[in-house]
């Protein structure tokens, strides 16, 4: 390998922090890459699920010719689960943070990071918003602290966001940006502000769709309809909502607002509401859309009709 050039990065063994959507998908890439993954979750039966959905995707990877029988069962065979930050992160050359985008959380984890794994780990965290010069400074060592912001679903899309804090050294980001390419991802770098580039961007425009709703100017399916086959987006910004998840949305669209003291930021009412009623996208169920399990068809929440 050309990556690892130093000795605490020679082993491969990588952390990932967080067993929900984006942390089983983060674990599934860097194990079929041929890491070392520790999984970590306080959540037992989070952690059993995380490995079920590895495999299940990996079937898929199969079915369309991406991925082997044998392949599968040496990513698998890369894979272990813990419980515990202290236990889970002894002999991590990397850790990818990817806990609820939620910053105290985030500070906490980080300061066990700092506790527990060796002192010449890169921690990084797969944060769509929250500040890198702040998590780094949770840590005795936040010029080895970076974003290396996945894009859901992670075994498919392509983009890894990566994020210099104001302290980062340049050797952590080029090691981020090698490691990236080696996964099959390509790297692009920005500094750190309120939703970096992705978010700065996507979240107003999703914002501005849910406006739209909610002012009367057109329905869910016009919405989704005029932005799929007028900018070729592949998704509408509504459904796109959903599949984030809206609470998640919402989070972002805070931090933006917080960060920048900006109106155009404030998230719609409409938004806030659906959050605090449980209405999150596809993760509860309903969101601007019902999803039932095995469905194929899109249906308008009755919300919305």
């Amino acid at each position: 390998m050309k990556l690892f050039q130093t000795a605490y990065m020679e082993n491969k063994n990588v952390s990932v922090i967080g067993a929900g959507t984006m942390g089983n998908g983060i674990a599934h890439v860097f194990a079929q890459s041929g890491f070392k993954v520790n999984l970590i979750d306080v959540n037992t039966n989070q952690l059993e699920k995380a490995v079920q959905t590895i495999g299940k995707n990996m079937d898929r990877q199969i079915a369309k010719g991406g991925l082997t029988e044998v392949g599968k069962l040496e990513a698998l065979n890369n894979l272990r689960t813990f419980t515990t930050i202290a236990e889970g992160v002894q002999n991590a050359g990397l850790v990818v943070e990817a806990a609820t985008e939620n910053e105290a959380l985030k500070l906490k984890i980080f300061q066990q990071l700092d506790e527990h794994a060796p002192k010449e780990s890169i921690l990084a965290s797969n944060t769509s918003s929250i500040s890198i010069t702040k998590i780094a400074a949770a840590t005795k060592r936040p010029g080895m602290v970076i974003g290396m912001h996945f894009m859901n679903p992670v075994p498919v899309m392509k983009l890894v966001e990566i994020i210099n804090g104001y302290a980062t050294d340049q050797k952590v980001t080029d090691k981020i940006i090698a490691l990236s390419k080696e996964l099959g991802k390509i790297p692009c770098v920005v500094n750190d502000y309120p939703g970096f580039i992705a978010n700065k961007i996507l979240m107003p425009m999703i914002n501005e769709a849910i406006y739209s709703l909610h002012e009367g100017i057109a329905n869910v399916a016009s919405i989704d309809t005029i932005m799929k086959l007028g900018m070729a987006h592949p998704m509408g910004p509504l459904q796109l909502a959903d599949f984030i998840g809206l609470d998640v949305c919402l989070s972002i669209l805070n931090v933006l607002y917080q960060g920048f003291g900006n109106p155009k930021y404030a998230a719609c009412p409409l938004l806030v509401n659906m959050v605090m009623a449980g209405k999150l996208g596809v993760k509860s169920g309903e969101g601007f859309y019902v999803y039932t399990p095995g469905a194929k068809e899109l249906i308008v929440s009755n919300r919305f009709k």
